[in-house]
C-alpha cells in the first residue's frame, strides 16, 4: 500500500483552550471549526496547520470518542492518519489481507460507502491494540480540502 503521514488526532473537552494555547506556543494556525455527525457519532474539530505539519484536535460531544474521552482523559492522541493515491486499492488489499476496513463508529464498511460526512474516502482499520485507530484517507481529496482549510485560515 501507498501510505503517506497525514495527521493525527487528539482529544480534547476545551476545544478553544487547546486551539489558543498552541496557536500561542506554537505558531500554530487554526482552521475554522468542523463538525462531523453521522448516527451517534457527533464531534467538532480544529486543524492545526505549521508549516507543512497539522494536527486535529477533536472535541466528543457523543459516540465511541466521548467514551474515550470520558474513560482516557484529554490530550489522549487516539489515531494516525495517512493518505494513499488509491483508496479503493487499499480496501481491496486489506479485504484480501483478511482486514474488514470500518468507519468511525467501528461498524463494518462496504467500497460503496467510502465517502464520509467531510467529503473524503476514508478507510479506519479496526482496532488490533487497544483504542489505537488508523485511519487511510484518500490523497487527491484530503489534499484539495487541506488547501482549502489552509485558505480560510489565511495560510498561502
Amino acid at each position: 500500500m501507498d501510505l503517506k503521514f497525514s495527521h493525527i488526532d487528539i482529544l480534547v473537552s476545551d476545544l478553544e483552550m487547546a486551539v489558543s494555547y498552541y496557536q500561542k506556543i506554537l505558531d500554530a494556525k487554526p482552521s475554522k471549526k468542523q463538525v462531523w455527525q453521522r448516527g451517534d457519532f457527533h464531534v467538532e474539530y480544529v486543524i492545526m496547520f505549521k508549516d507543512a505539519l497539522r494536527f486535529y484536535f477533536v472535541r466528543p460531544f457523543s459516540g465511541n470518542l466521548k467514551t474515550m474521552l470520558d474513560e482516557k482523559g484529554e490530550g489522549t492522541i487516539y489515531r494516525f492518519c495517512f493518505t494513499s493515491s488509491n483508496i479503493q486499492t487499499c480496501f481491496h488489499k486489506l479485504v484480501a489481507a483478511g482486514v474488514q476496513p470500518e468507519n468511525e463508529n467501528g461498524e463494518p464498511l462496504t467500497i460503496e460507502a467510502l465517502n464520509s460526512p467531510a467529503g473524503i474516502p476514508i478507510i479506519w482499520l479496526p482496532k488490533v491494540f487497544g483504542d489505537l485507530s488508523l485511519e487511510i484517507l484518500e490523497e487527491k481529496a484530503m489534499a484539495e480540502r487541506m488547501a482549502q482549510r489552509r485558505r480560510d485560515a489565511g495560510i498561502d
